[in-house]
């Protein structure tokens, strides 16, 4: 089973940073909310290892969905660009800049477009997030 790993670098006010690798090449850049406990729809999701599948969200279209999530659901990676735009998901960009007067991933639909391609003809990967150190 093909296997990425979302390397969370740093965290501010702002939400969660990191890097999604494949293998050992980093592609894409990440935002999540902060951690708050893993509360739904706040909080980033417990660092660990999860099955990702492939699902159709009426909002955002083809996406991948993180299963297996302790009381938590609908979390998914999807285009987005601030801490506003998560709501509980991973959201993938190109670089960090700021907008709108928060630190930001911009280049979202390239990002995401990228992480798609990675992923074009699988129905499920595993992801391993990794703490911030």
């Amino acid at each position: 089973m093909k296997t990425l790993t979302l390397k969370r670098i740093a965290e501010n006010k702002d939400g969660m940073f990191g890097v999604l690798i494949d293998w050992d090449t980093p592609f894409a850049l990440t935002l999540e909310p902060q951690w708050l406990n893993n509360e739904p729809m706040l909080s980033c999701i417990p660092a660990g290892e999860y099955i990702c599948k492939r699902v159709i969200s009426l909002k955002f279209g083809e996406v991948f969905k993180i299963i297996g999530v302790t009381n938590r659901s609908d979390i998914l990676f999807h285009k987005g660009n601030i801490i506003d735009h998560t709501k509980g998901c991973v959201v993938i960009g190109e670089q960090f800049e700021s907008l709108e007067g928060k630190t930001a991933v911009l280049n979202s639909g390239k990002g995401f477009g990228e992480f798609m391609d990675k992923l074009k003809g699988l129905d499920e990967f595993k992801i391993i997030i990794e703490k911030k150190r």
